[in-house]
């Protein structure tokens, strides 16, 4: 008779359940490396003439001259070896191919709307959905509108309409789980009094706006619930599905027996659409989607896809990328990798803490966002102090962040955040001490910062294309109100006498 495992001397090494429960697991990187790249290590010296180069604008400096990319998630990631497998197998084919049947079959099952549109990445989505659906004056609430999002909406003469449930700083003064909520109470008087102008709502989930915080189940259910009061469709910005799926499996009652991909099909259950970057939690390098369960609407956005993008198979796609972007949908909601991905920007945090730097908490998955005031109390929100923050962290240590504050948002902004975006599978433990250390030669050397102007800018999008320039110390305005601002600084902010931007500067920093 065949003894058991338990039986064995070596029984004991059979006794484990499963991964989840095994401790080690939880620490052990979700991947190993496979290819590498070198990194160039400009020279301080160097480093500024390039910056100036670039008129002080982050986005406009050469890759090649960055050591530590933080500027985005977006298309930054590392494939898998499944991925550059299935890109072998795209098929090119203009029509009916079989790489865009499996691209349908992978997000279908993932997001179950009827209708897929492929697209070259998420604001190639939204111009379409937004196209289709916003008139002069139309309102469009959301939990918050990212950059382009919003942009989409006013090219179409709409108002994007930000209703978090929690406003910065404010949601700093308390732990909560999901800071990236609707503001449901704020959205049913919206519906309510302006419900003949508003043609959908949206969500964004994880809310990039709000420190890439995730939102809850509970709360995309009572959203749902109120667009179906007021006969509203809702439409999801689903970049970071995958992440805000782990995060209601990590925190909300219910939900953590349950796979990733179960939680993200409820999730999107509610919905009656979603716009998708396939660039974030697709972790390709390009690509994107519209999916609508409404067949006229469909058919609409179907023309506009045609001539804007492609034939409605591939949608300015090639086949390889439909390939890839079916294997990655999936891996994104592999446990081990979301794990893993979750931690490195809870690492990352941790050690921005001990640096002495004001973070958003809780930690997002996607990316670490920095109170910059909190390195730059004395530079007021109209000389930008976190895109002074983006510019001091290249100068100190080659690194480059983006700015989420007064010059991505102007008037709409209540924030100044210096976003720190992990791309995927990427940069280790080693990187991101480089990048913590690196803070603290700047908050060493912060005295050397005296904040930015606007030398020249475009009405829309002004933050990609931006020309700025420093302050020198004989520009720093005079006969400025004090206030406190911070939540551990006890440093003074000079703030100008204009009245309606000193209420709202107030209003940001708490007063």
């Amino acid at each position: 008779m065949a003894s058991s495992a338990k039986d064995d001397n070596c029984g004991l090494f059979f006794e484990t359940t499963d991964i989840s429960s095994d401790i080690l697991a939880a620490e052990c990187p979700a991947f190993r490396i496979k290819s590498v790249e070198p990194l160039f290590y400009q020279p301080r010296e160097k480093r500024i003439e390039l910056l100036v180069e670039a008129h002080f604008n982050p986005f406009l400096l050469a890759a090649k001259d960055v050591a530590i990319d933080l500027l985005t998630d977006s298309g930054t990631g590392a494939m898998s070896a499944r991925q550059w497998a299935a890109l072998m197998k795209g098929d090119e084919s203009y029509a009916g191919s079989i790489s865009s049947e499996n691209f349908q079959a992978a997000v279908k099952k993932i997001f179950g709307f009827r209708n897929v549109l492929p697209t070259h990445q998420g604001r190639g989505a939204e111009r379409i959905l937004f196209y289709c659906t916003v008139q002069e004056g139309d309102v469009v609430p959301s939990n918050s509108h990212f950059d382009t999002t919003g942009a989409n909406i006013m090219f179409c003469k709409g108002v994007a309409l930000d209703c978090p449930a929690c406003r910065f700083p404010d949601c700093q003064d308390y732990h909560e789980n999901f800071k990236g909520n609707m503001n449901t109470k704020k959205l049913e008087v919206v519906l309510k009094d302006k419900g003949d102008v508003i043609p959908l709502v949206m969500m964004t989930v994880t809310n990039n706006t709000m420190g890439g915080q995730p939102v809850s189940m509970a709360n995309i259910r009572r959203v749902s619930e109120l667009c179906r009061q007021y006969n509203k469709p809702l439409y999801i910005d689903a970049c970071r599905y995958a992440e805000n799926a782990w995060f209601i499996k990590e925190n909300e009652e219910g939900y953590n027996d349950k796979s990733l991909l179960e939680i993200a099909q409820e999730m999107f259950s509610y919905a009656d659409g979603c716009t998708m970057s396939a660039k974030k939690d697709g972790i390709c390098n390009i690509g994107g989607f519209l999916a609508i369960n409404d067949e006229h609407l469909a058919q609409k956005a179907t023309e506009y896809l045609i001539m804007w993008e492609g034939f409605p198979t591939y949608g300015g796609l090639a086949g390889r990328d439909l390939e890839a972007i079916a294997v990655g949908l999936e891996e994104a909601l592999d446990i081990q990798y979301m794990r893993d991905r979750v931690n490195s920007a809870r690492f990352l945090g941790k050690l921005l803490i001990e640096n002495g730097v004001d973070i958003i908490e809780p930690v997002g998955g996607s990316a670490v966002y920095i109170e910059a005031q909190s390195v730059f109390p004395y530079i007021p929100l109209h000389n930008f102090p976190a895109w002074t923050l983006g510019c001091a962290l290249y100068i100190e240590g080659g690194i480059r962040g983006a700015e989420i504050g007064t010059v991505m948002f102007g008037e709409r902004s209540e924030s100044e955040l210096l976003r720190l975006a992990l791309p995927r599978r990427v940069y280790t433990h080693k990187h991101l001490e480089y990048v913590a250390k690196t803070f603290g030669k700047v908050i060493r050397n912060s005295h050397m910062y005296k904040g930015m102007k606007i030398v020249e800018s475009l009405s829309t999008l002004r933050h990609f294309t931006i020309h700025m320039a420093p302050l020198r110390d004989g520009e720093i305005p005079k006969n400025h109100t004090l206030v406190k601002v911070g939540r551990k600084s006890s440093a003074a902010v000079y703030l100008p006498p204009h009245k309606n931007l000193l209420k709202r500067q107030q209003s940001i920093v708490g007063v």
